[in-house]
């Protein structure tokens, strides 16, 4: 059973239940709720700069009706996302940030958006999500109980590792690396002749630092924010994958709410997944530049990202079909 996380009462009582008196209170007979959401990430990152405008937002239209408590690092389920979608999903929890891949070790089909070398660019992507790729995960997620507020952005996936720079497909080889927990990455990297590995991000930056595995792949806020320079030698940036983010609030929790207590809800959502969007692309070079004073950097050129797409391509006929028609094709790149 769902907690629906409200109380009622008149003004006074709301006043005192959030300690905001000063800043408006709710007027007699309104709910008022306290929510949590999580986010995978630390507080440097634009994912949880984001969960706080959304939460700043939230309280501020409200008149302070609507509280939200954010916990980074996937507090609320030990350090596991997929655990945390899985409480978004049955109402343990109220909303969170969490990238497609996360979703997709629930359900493959989520991860169609995250077929390697699927864009080339932010554009491309812009595009695809415009042209329909929002609403099939809208229609997908609420297939789960979540209502998906819209997408926020981790970006590029790039990829580190300790043992040598990565310029074509046979430097993966043999390199054991920490990849999300789905099977399309352990099939894109077996491919690729890399020893793939899955392990929760809370561990990843000790088992780098103990040799336990040699690399790891994250968009590049991942990257900087989780300080892994500090234990990883060389970058290599490919654009290998796009990661989204769903805003994810729970179903029923969204269903429950009144007309304008959703509106509120969406309108807050849509400002603070642009916010993120924005602050993410924004990072995402000046994250490059930093982490090159860090790392040995390598970018890869057209041609050389050629070749990973032709060694990854014979996958394409096997995940098409467990993706579907409807996720494949709102999810291809315009002609």
């Amino acid at each position: 059973m769902r907690s629906k996380r409200f109380l009622r009462g008149a003004a006074v009582l709301a006043c005192l239940a959030l300690g905001a008196c000063g800043q408006g209170a709710a007027t007699p007979g309104e709910q008022v709720y306290t929510w949590d959401m999580t986010v995978t990430t630390g507080e440097s990152s634009t994912w949880y700069q984001a969960a706080q405008r959304f939460a700043d937002t939230l309280e501020r239209e409200s008149d302070g009706r609507m509280r939200l408590r954010v916990f980074t690092g996937e507090q609320l389920s030990s350090g596991d996302p997929a655990a945390g979608v899985e409480q978004l999903m049955s109402g343990d929890k109220d909303f969170s940030y969490n990238s497609t891949i996360i979703y997709a070790g629930i359900d493959p089909r989520f991860g169609a958006i995250n077929a390697p070398f699927l864009y080339q660019n932010h554009e491309e992507a812009d595009r695809a999500i415009d042209g329909g790729a929002r609403e099939a995960y809208e229609d997908l997620s609420a297939e789960f109980g979540v209502t998906m507020l819209g997408f926020g952005e981790s970006g590029f996936r790039q990829v580190t590792n300790n043992v040598r720079p990565i310029r074509e497909p046979a430097d993966l080889d043999g390199i054991k690396i920490r990849i999300p927990g789905i099977g399309l990455f352990t099939d894109v990297y077996r491919d690729l002749g890399a020893n793939p590995t899955t392990m929760n991000f809370s561990e990843v930056f000790t088992s780098l630092q103990q040799g336990t595995i040699e690399g790891q792949e994250n968009p590049m806020d991942v990257i900087s924010s989780a300080g892994l320079a500090e234990v990883q030698e060389y970058l290599t940036i490919w654009n290998y994958v796009y990661d989204p983010l769903i805003l994810g609030m729970n179903q029923e929790l969204f269903e429950s709410l009144s007309p304008d207590d959703r509106r509120i809800v969406t309108k807050a959502a849509e400002d603070a997944n642009e916010f993120q969007v924005q602050a993410s692309r924004e990072l995402e070079q000046a994250q490059i530049d930093e982490q090159s004073e860090l790392m040995d950097v390598t970018r890869l050129t057209d041609a050389q990202v050629e070749r990973f797409q032709q060694a990854v391509r014979p996958l394409y006929d096997e995940y098409e079909r467990v993706w579907g028609p409807t996720l494949t094709d709102a999810v291809t790149p315009e002609g």
